[in-house]
């Protein structure tokens, strides 16, 4: 262990322990101990401090034994001629280190002074909100602050399907903007996510990046968090509430949130600029995660001693990397880093003009820096997929048939069709619209394109930058045979793209895309059940929940949301051996509950034993284990004789006392409880939901976002069950937070589920 360091991070760790002390005394003098500590949009409380010590922060008087933690990981200074290993009390000051940051966080918060104003900077995707309830746009730019939860999800479920293999944690500033740009950008076309925070003299990479128009938010994988060193906390609170919300663990329970991220969620702290003690004191605490320290300076080294997987602390000073612009440079420093982490990183070469990768996905093309659009208000634009003969495809034939839009005004728009034609020994009619909804992604990986709906009510934008590059129509072609190729090439063996304009022949495509889109809501209607031989497990969160299987049916979609049987089927056959496996349902035990004999089967041995018996269709019998992927989660309230819907985007408390996050805590993690269960919200429309308790009648509380998202769907299912006007009788969290409340209610209503059998 260099000593060097080592002394740093001590003196640093010391400063900042002393430094929250002394701004926690002055809050509760000036605010009072009672004073509420809450960060925004999470229900974690102050994650780092929940993960290490289980201490729910709610009150600045709470933070009190938080300090008094943090002081009792504090070790002296070394001094100039004692040598010692240092390691142990190295890593336990950043610890302490990672607690004073976070405290100070929650005292900003206390006071309004979080998330950090940092004028001119707009986040794309990102629902904000000011401390003072404003929005970004009337106060002018603001850091992000901690990640809501629902995000937390949404980047959750790609660290589990590989889509997002794992995060960067950049502090300071680049040694130039177009370092500072090219170090994101490779990030991006990796899919690596990427958290801002820090300075050097001032100056931040956020600054850098804003002079440079880079596009900064949820959307677009970069996520500013603040220009001081202390901000760096949120990246460990995301890493932190990963532990909690995908792997089943609880506050307190330190070394297994460490081991969870060390070999289970692939981070990197990337340093540029000047490395200070504050930053080494930072630094140490992400060692314990398991998380390796890469420098663009000049620092001493730490070789690998078990803590993290390979080197901990690696120098690769900037003017020292091989390359003639800075861009180069830093591509290099960006590999660099993705060795020492072991980052296993999946790209797909696409022979486009711009750059390409998931991260783009979200990136919003505005009317202003739009060159042309196909489809929105003013014209119209359709994506159709369909398979055909062998000998009808021509692999890799890319057509456009119509004008191009160079005569066509700026901001000018103009209707298209993309014509995809696949052939394959393995490809099959069904497959069609799973295939078919994967151009949205494709299309969108695409940087300076935007790609919005499906079928019909396709709307792409093409930005001027994009087009300034060479980007022009067919490479929309070009996009769509790389990928089909790279991602389904188990069922693809041919791939030809037809790219339409001209008008005669887009009415005609037009006109054949909706026939076959009414003849697959038939035939994807139709499917029960009943009418398949085998079911389909899904197992890709058990590298975060082990013991957890998904058996997803016809009528009964995966947890997440985002895979349905046929999904699973498609995915199957595109990874034999992969996590989509099918299950026949051989022997059916239990019509009413839905207990066949080959799932119990499956289950039991991919749970390791843990799981027994599953029950399709109940909540109260051997339900479905969960992960922390869940949209939704289901849970029984005796007293109103039904159960309760709580959608992960509502944050509201629900009537049992306890709200999204807390119940999250006791449904995840691969547990098997009866009366509770994670659910994807698309179930509450199958005709199999929890039907052996009596099916949607049962339904007493439902997050008010879900009604008003899904109302027309759920009308719907109210009629099909006989009663009408179930929705309005149906609580939410503007009509009942308590048990009390939500009887009255049911009562004065006249639910059915008060009437209906006893639910135990």
């Amino acid at each position: 262990m260099s000593r060097y360091i080592a002394k740093a991070a001590i003196r640093g760790a010391n400063l900042i322990v002393s430094e929250a002390e002394k701004m926690l005394q002055e809050a509760i003098k000036e605010l009072g101990p009672e004073t509420p500590v809450v960060f925004t949009n999470t229900a974690y409380y102050l994650p780092v401090i929940l993960g290490f010590t289980g201490i729910e922060v709610q009150t600045l008087g709470d933070l009190q034994q938080v300090i008094d933690y943090a002081k009792k990981l504090l070790h002296p200074v070394p001094g100039d001629t004692l040598w010692l290993p240092y390691l142990g009390e190295t890593l336990d000051c950043g610890v302490a280190t990672l607690l004073a940051e976070e405290a100070i966080e929650g005292i900003r918060f206390a006071r309004g002074l979080q998330p950090e104003p940092i004028p001119g900077l707009q986040l794309t995707g990102t629902s904000f909100t000011s401390p003072d309830g404003n929005s970004q746009e009337e106060e002018g730019g603001f850091a992000n602050g901690p990640i809501d939860d629902v995000q937390l999800r949404a980047w959750g479920i790609q660290l589990v399907d590989g889509r997002m293999p794992g995060f960067a944690a950049i502090v300071g500033a680049a040694r130039s903007n177009e370092a500072a740009v090219s170090i994101v950008r490779e990030l991006q076309q990796r899919n690596i996510l990427v958290f801002l925070s820090g300075n050097v003299n001032g100056r931040s990479i956020i600054h850098q990046l804003m002079e440079e128009g880079v596009e900064m938010g949820y959307d677009t994988y970069i996520v500013p968090f603040g220009t001081d060193t202390i901000s760096a906390i949120y990246a460990l609170g995301f890493a932190t509430r990963s532990a909690l919300t995908f792997g089943g663990l609880s506050g307190g329970q330190a070394r297994d949130i460490l081991l969870y991220n060390k070999y289970r969620v692939f981070a990197f702290v990337l340093a540029l600029g000047e490395v200070d003690d504050l930053k080494y004191a930072t630094a140490a605490g992400a060692l314990n995660y398991g998380f390796p320290v890469i420098a663009d300076t000049v620092i001493p080294q730490i070789l690998p001693t078990g803590i993290t997987q390979y080197e901990h602390v690696i120098s690769m000073p900037f003017d020292d990397i091989e390359g003639e612009t800075d861009a180069e440079k830093a591509r290099r420093l960006v590999q660099r880093c993705i060795e020492v982490r072991g980052i296993k990183v999946k790209i797909t070469e696409v022979p486009i003009p711009v750059p390409y990768g998931s991260a783009f996905e979200g990136e919003r093309v505005r009317r202003a820096d739009m060159r042309i659009e196909f489809g929105g208000r003013n014209a119209r634009a359709f994506e159709y997929l369909r398979m055909a003969d062998f000998d009808e495809v021509e692999d890799g034939k890319i057509t456009l048939i119509g004008p191009s839009f160079e005569d066509v005004e700026v901001g000018g728009a103009m209707n298209l069709g993309i014509l995809v034609e696949v052939a394959g020994r393995k490809m099959q009619e069904d497959f069609e619209p799973v295939l078919e909804r994967q151009i949205h992604y494709f299309i969108n990986g695409a940087s300076g394109v935007q790609h919005i709906g499906q079928r019909d009510i396709t709307w792409i934008r093409f930005s001027k930058a994009a087009v300034e590059k060479g980007f022009q129509i067919k490479h929309l072609g070009e996009i769509l045979y790389a990928r089909f190729h790279a991602d389904f090439g188990s069922i693809v063996d041919k791939v030809q793209v037809t790219l339409i304009t001209d008008e005669e022949l887009f009415q005609e495509w037009l006109q054949k895309a909706r026939e076959a889109y009414q003849a697959r809501n038939i035939r994807l209607a139709d499917m029960t059940d009943e009418s398949v031989d085998e079911f389909y497990s899904c197992t890709l969160c058990q590298s975060f929940a082990p013991n957890h299987v998904c058996i997803v049916s016809p009528e009964r979609l995966g947890l997440c949301g985002a895979y349905n049987w046929l999904d699973c089927k498609a995915s199957y056959q595109i990874n034999p051996t992969g996590p989509n496996q099918p299950v026949p349902k051989g022997i059916c035990l239990d019509p009413v509950y839905g207990v066949w004999q080959g799932p119990n089967e499956f289950v039991y041995q991919n749970s390791h034993g843990t799981v027994e018996r599953v029950s399709m269709y109940s909540i109260m019998r051997d339900p479905m284990t969960a992960c922390g992927c869940f949209e939704c989660i289901a849970m029984v309230i005796p007293e109103a004789n039904g159960i309760m819907v709580v959608s992960r985007e509502d944050p509201s408390m629900t009537p049992v006392g306890m709200k999204f996050s807390t119940l999250a805590g006791i449904a995840g993690g691969g547990l098997q409880t009866p009366g509770m269960m994670g659910v994807g919200k698309y179930y509450l429309l199958s005709k199999k939901f929890i039907s052996a308790e009596g099916g949607f009648k049962r339904v007493v509380w439902l997050s008010k976002i879900l009604k008003e998202t899904m109302r027309d769907e759920l009308q719907a299912v109210c009629e099909r069950e006989g009663v009408p006007d179930l929705l309005d009788k149906i609580a939410d969290g503007d009509t009942a937070t308590t048990i009390e409340e939500l009887l009255a209610f049911l009562e004065e209503k006249g639910h059915p589920a008060l009437t209906m059998d006893p639910i135990f």
